[in-house]
């Protein structure tokens, strides 16, 4: 199982939310659960390699 941690809040009556590595791609859903379906989808999407320019969220470490 793959983990993704994602970003969610509630809005005009909506989930809202967007994975945290791609938070330029957002989604909603009518309840939570759709909502998550609906961030799965996405992450489907953006890793398929169908998408041109998907922009990324990484961590650098500098030493």
């Amino acid at each position: 199982m793959d983990a993704r941690k994602y970003v969610y809040w509630q809005e005009d009556g909506m989930w809202v939310g967007y994975l945290e590595e791609y938070p330029d791609y957002m989604t909603q859903g009518e309840t939570l659960e759709d909502l998550k379906e609906n961030l799965i989808d996405v992450y489907k999407d953006l890793t398929s390699g169908d998408i041109p320019h998907v922009r990324r969220v990484a961590e650098l470490e500098i030493k």
